[in-house]
């Protein structure tokens, strides 16, 4: 997901893509250790991408990356104070480096071998979503841009070692959807006429057969292994609390009920019509909506102080109306927020999402985890 308001105070220059090294999980000899990792979806895991387009939608000033390492705290592209999930689930899973995104100068050479990250802030699974934004790389483009990059493997490996890494020692994953009802089918006056034309289920089902396209679309160039999240929910972010004035135990009903129409249907088109058609493929189902809502209900128990207030944002009780910029305010200690910003959680709380994940049981990702979806032959 990203801003619903644009960053109208983000200047638009480019920035320098800091180091993505980390320290190896896995030891070199370990040959169960994830070789790359292939990233699509949207700001919840670009790691930069938006910072080489001319686009509302950034998150390349400070404080934003103030607990990232491997920038020494600078700013990156990413929307949260640190790692996003999908860096934490890569280090985890013995990835050397992580998945450098597409648009820096950096992508190209050995570099790709750790992977790609295609995310964009503002993207959305249909074309149209995100366009308040100006630029934004939707999934079809990001679909479009592993192509090329799947070319360059064999250029790399060749042809059948690069099928190999990929098939074998690769995973992809895909973080997307949040903004189609966001910034697409919930923005008033922009998408008016598309309610008036399409009900609820008819935009869902929209979503869930383009994606079915964007996923076959891999799949035909040697994906192998997805993990595919769904829309968290989208009603109890503090944006959506704070523009419909809610009580900090409130989320917005009708935010949330399109989210889990849409994340009903991509539990089936997952592990029920894809797994039957695409016998040698694995899809993994990553139910991101419970995950974050258990964040949110049992907050204390994981150790935050809140999980309705922005660390950092501007306005409102909650700091929710403007993005996380230079003259934000910023909470004092940013591992007790569940939210970083009016849209996007904090680094802590990535931690605990990607470790569900990584090791959690079928409440919470299913029909396996992605240790054991890394691990398959």
């Amino acid at each position: 997901m990203t801003m619903n308001k644009a960053n109208f105070f983000v200047p638009f220059f480019i920035l320098f893509f800091f180091g993505s090294r980390f320290s190896k999980v896995a030891s070199a000899g370990d040959q169960n250790a994830l070789a790359a990792s292939f990233v699509f979806g949207d700001s919840l895991v670009d790691a930069g991408n938006n910072n080489y387009l001319q686009t509302l939608s950034r998150a390349n000033s400070p404080p934003n990356g103030i607990d990232f390492k491997p920038s020494r705290g600078n700013p990156t592209g990413r929307f949260t104070n640190g790692r996003t999930i999908a860096d934490i689930v890569g280090e985890k899973l013995g990835q050397p480096n992580y998945a450098v995104p597409y648009l820096a100068p950096n992508a190209k050479g050995e570099a790709l071998l750790n992977g790609v990250n295609y995310a964009s802030g503002g993207g959305g699974i249909l074309n149209s979503t995100g366009s308040v934004f100006v630029n934004r790389l939707g999934m079809d483009i990001q679909v479009d841009y592993y192509s090329i990059t799947r070319k360059q493997f064999d250029q790399l490996l060749g042809e059948d070692k690069a099928r190999d890494y990929i098939r074998k020692r690769s995973i992809f994953s895909i973080v997307i959807g949040s903004n189609d009802f966001l910034n697409n089918y919930l923005v008033p006056f922009v998408a008016a006429q598309a309610r008036l034309t399409q009900t609820p289920e008819t935009f869902v089902e929209d979503m869930i057969n383009h994606l079915r396209d964007q996923l076959k679309r891999l799949y035909a160039m040697d994906a192998r292994k997805f993990v595919v999240g769904n829309v968290a929910p989208i009603g109890c972010i503090p944006y959506q609390k704070s523009i419909n004035q809610l009580k900090d135990k409130q989320c917005v009903d009708l935010a949330n009920k399109l989210a889990l129409l849409y994340n009903a249907r991509l539990k089936n088109l997952l592990l029920v019509e894809l797994k039957d058609s695409l016998k040698d493929a694995h899809f993994v189902y990553a139910n991101v909506y419970d995950l974050v809502m258990d964040l949110i209900v049992n907050y204390k128990d994981y150790g935050f102080r809140t999980a309705s207030e922005a660390c950092c944002g501007t306005g409102g009780r909650l700091a929710g109306i403007l993005p996380c910029g230079p003259t934000s305010s910023l909470c004092t200690d940013r591992s007790k927020h569940v939210f970083w910003d009016p849209y996007h959680p904090s680094e802590a709380a990535n931690l605990l999402i990607a470790d569900k994940l990584l090791y959690g049981d079928s409440k919470f990702v299913t029909p396996f985890n992605l240790l054991h979806l890394r691990d398959l032959s």
